[in-house]
């Protein structure tokens, strides 16, 4: 039985935060390979309210109904708290993708998360700056 739905939308986010963030790390080390030392740096391009914010607009379009629904309903959770300069709006369709993501993960359509985590580094670019050790 799949019991995806009865995890609110915050729970998801929380699975989906830590989803994403590996999912991250992973791209950037194919990207860059031995130069650790930007590594963090440049996962913060990535993992931060704002890019995740323009990730959830980005994808929107690719959604089924479900998976819309899920971000819809992570977008409009509320937290306690929004991080330091971070805008509420943006916060909110972070947390909107974070969910999507841990949903995605909990159903196991890892094939799924590739794709719009695909979709949504197609064009993120390393600089060669950022390549340098």
């Amino acid at each position: 039985m799949d019991n995806t739905n009865s995890y609110n939308a915050l729970s998801l986010a929380f699975l989906g935060d830590a989803v994403y963030s590996l999912m991250v790390r992973d791209f950037l080390l194919e990207k860059v390979h031995p130069h650790a030392s930007k590594l963090h740096q440049l996962s913060i391009k990535l993992v931060n309210a704002a890019s995740q914010s323009k990730a959830a607009k980005k994808i929107a379009s690719a959604l089924t109904e479900d998976e819309a629904d899920i971000l819809r309903r992570g977008r409009n959770a509320h937290s306690s708290h929004t991080p330091k300069n971070q805008s509420e709006k943006d916060y909110h369709y972070a947390t909107g993708l974070e969910a999507l993501f841990g949903y995605l993960y909990l159903k196991n359509e890892k094939e799924r998360m590739k794709e719009l985590f695909n979709l949504i580094t197609e064009d993120f670019e390393i600089s060669e700056e950022d390549k340098k050790r």
